[in-house]
């Protein structure tokens, strides 16, 4: 990678042409407008940005890539939209090698596909050997919530409010930890990274959540310390009904880590009326990306996050109060 390559002439066009265009192509993007034009469907538009400074660029199961699709589309489908079009911005570093810039590119790629999302535009900038760090890649999603559909929020919470959980906790920030420490054990750890969208639908077909909210920097302690808040009520999480691969709490027990505070990029969780949590659930684990769904606790009146261990006691579940996991996304 060469400054020249930002500088927006013959070598920035030749980057455009040739790596992006040629992997992101798509009836909008081949215009080659310096903005999209693209026709929405009826309904409340939902877009969402995102940074991404993971390092390192390249990790199991996923790169900056795929981490930046999913994490903006799912941010969408959060709010009960069907994401539809990104945005793309990157920050290179001379000296970057192409051939690592090819595979990120690649990726975006095959996670938009996967998705169900079409790059519309973007921008590449090129910046001194040394002041970034190889590569930096910026998001935008834009989905829109079909008519009828109420969209979830984090202030819908209710007291009583079941709360569902996809599947096992703290995969992509243990992930990323065990390349960056160099750690190995009995079983693989790979990042969770994945799109939603199609678990949300499979949802909304069974019932209408009201809050639904992806754990990922701070995990999801710092997700349910969000809804609280937001929602302005308490709740209580049953630590049997989180799910914690062995290898994730081996790395967690040996760096001093809480899995509850690890990273995820591929899960859910969900706040539901308890008349609608048994069919929530049920259509939840019928789809590939939630059959190891449950049921981890409740809404409740009274402030504050609890986490009922099992030993019997109680335990609050703060707010992340550092960051002991920088660039983890």
């Amino acid at each position: 990678m060469e400054l020249a390559h930002g500088a927006g002439g013959r070598a920035t066009a030749q980057l455009v042409r040739e790596l992006f265009r040629a992997a992101w192509s798509n009836p909008v993007l081949d215009t080659e407008d310096d903005a999209a034009l693209v026709d929405l469907p009826p309904g409340r538009v939902v877009f969402s940005t995102d940074g991404h400074v993971v390092s390192p660029l390249e990790f199991p199961g996923g790169d900056i890539g795929r981490l930046a699709v999913n994490g903006t589309v799912n941010d969408v489908a959060m709010l009960g939209a069907r994401p539809l079009w990104l945005s793309v911005g990157l920050i290179l570093e001379e000296g970057l090698p192409l051939a690592v810039l090819a595979r990120v590119v690649a990726s975006v790629a095959e996670a938009a596909r996967e998705a169900g999302v079409a790059v519309a535009t973007g921008d590449t900038k090129v910046v001194e050997r040394g002041k970034g760090d190889g590569l930096f890649l910026t998001t935008t999603g834009l989905g829109v919530v079909p008519p009828g559909r109420t969209p979830p929020s984090g202030r819908s919470a209710r007291p009583g409010d079941v709360l569902l959980l996809s599947g096992p906790v703290g995969d992509h920030g243990a992930a990323v930890l065990s390349v960056r420490e160099g750690l190995a054990f009995d079983g693989p750890i790979r990042s969770d990274t994945r799109p939603l969208g199609g678990l949300v639908e499979a949802m909304y077909a069974a019932a209408s959540p009201h809050v639904l909210r992806d754990p990922t920097r701070g995990g999801l302690a710092t997700a349910l310390n969000e809804i609280a808040h937001q929602s302005g009520v308490g709740l209580t999480v049953d630590e049997a009904q989180v799910a914690v691969r062995a290898p994730v709490a081996a790395l967690a027990e040996l760096l001093g880590l809480d899995p509850l505070y690890l990273a995820n990029e591929g899960q859910l969780v969900a706040a539901c009326a308890p008349a609608d949590a048994p069919a929530l659930l049920a259509a939840m684990r019928a789809h590939p990306d939630g059959r190891e769904a449950t049921a981890i606790g409740h809404v409740e009146a009274e402030p504050g996050v609890r986490l009922a261990t099992r030993f019997g006691g109680r335990r609050p579940l703060r707010w992340l109060a550092a960051d002991p996991l920088p660039r983890i996304c």
